[in-house]
């Protein structure tokens, strides 16, 4: 199992900006697309955004769209998320796992993936 490390959450006002990062030692995550979900409290883990191994394909839920930005560095096996004007709904625990192809296919599906422990984003109104 590949489990990545996310890090970067913290306490943010409506508004405000944060940048998550998922990393992995070694280069786990060459050649693989990447997902980034998240889970609110009550809610399932729901699909926010995913990026293809070359990083050409993305895809991001409706909720976030124009607002979050996924990116990757592949020579630092690092993965971000840049979340701008983010709102409280946004409050949440988000996770990164790797995903089984190189390609983006049915990018919303959170497959039987490793999530990271998770990084807490909160966002205060």
């Amino acid at each position: 199992q590949v489990q990545p490390v996310e890090s970067g959450g913290g306490l943010v006002q409506a508004g405000g900006s944060l940048r998550l990062s998922c990393a992995a030692s070694g280069r786990t995550f060459s050649g693989y697309a990447m997902t980034w979900a998240r889970q609110a409290p009550g809610k399932e883990r729901e699909s926010v955004a995913a990026i293809s191994w070359s990083g050409h394909a993305t895809y991001y839920a409706d909720s976030v769209k124009g607002r979050f930005t996924i990116s990757r560095d592949n020579a630092k096996n690092t993965v971000y998320l840049q979340m701008n004007s983010l709102k409280p709904e946004d409050t949440a625990v988000y996770y990164c796992a790797r995903r089984s192809t190189s390609d983006l296919i049915n990018p919303q599906w959170l497959g039987p993936y490793s999530w990271g422990q998770g990084t807490q984003v909160t966002v205060s109104s």
